[in-house]
């Protein structure tokens, strides 16, 4: 989740809590629905920014070094795609094929 939806499952829920005020019996409260909307909206909200990229344990993993040939220091580079070079070589003489080819 995002932090604007868990706002707005957190506005839903202040909203079904303090402002209806429902009449007659039911078999849901819908007082009750609100709290628990408003609850599971911030600690969504908590979460989201716990493991926001540059506050939590995120940001430690997706930091990497880059150097450059410069005379410039190495600078971490944060987020992006992870690079896998694969080198493959070709035998230049390759030799006969083998038995029953």
């Amino acid at each position: 989740m995002g932090i604007a939806v868990s706002l707005i499952i957190s506005a839903v829920g202040l909203i079904l809590a303090l402002a209806v005020h429902p009449n007659g019996t039911h078999q849901v409260n819908v007082n009750t629905v609100g709290w628990i909307l408003f609850v599971l909206g911030l600690v969504a909200l908590l979460l989201d920014l716990l493991l926001w990229s540059e506050w939590g344990p995120g940001y430690l993993r997706r930091t990497r070094v880059a150097t450059t040939g410069t005379a410039y220091p190495a600078r971490p580079v944060v987020g992006g795609t992870r690079r896998t070079v694969v080198e493959e070589t070709e035998d230049v003489a390759p030799g006969p094929p083998p038995p029953g080819y």
